[in-house]
């Protein structure tokens, strides 16, 4: 399953490339991209544990950049 989500408060390409690179790391992703230009999260990742993937991506945007949010639809 691949989503879209949008990231509030991202504040540089450095702390986007950081997120995208420890997401990355996280069991069940397939792919993700984190882009500061248009302030977004693609994550793909297995469908049976996507929220659980998605749950620890959250955790890990939190970690490099406390005041970003990502918008949950």
């Amino acid at each position: 399953m691949k989503k879209v989500f949008k990231l509030e408060d991202l504040d540089c390409a450095n702390c986007a490339a950081k997120m995208e690179n420890a997401i990355g790391k996280l069991p069940g992703v397939q792919s993700v991209t984190v882009s500061f230009l248009t302030r977004k999260m693609s994550l793909e990742a297995e469908d049976e544990r996507f929220d659980e993937v998605l749950q620890a991506a959250v955790r890990c945007i939190a970690k490099v950049e406390p005041d970003c949010r990502v918008i949950l639809k």
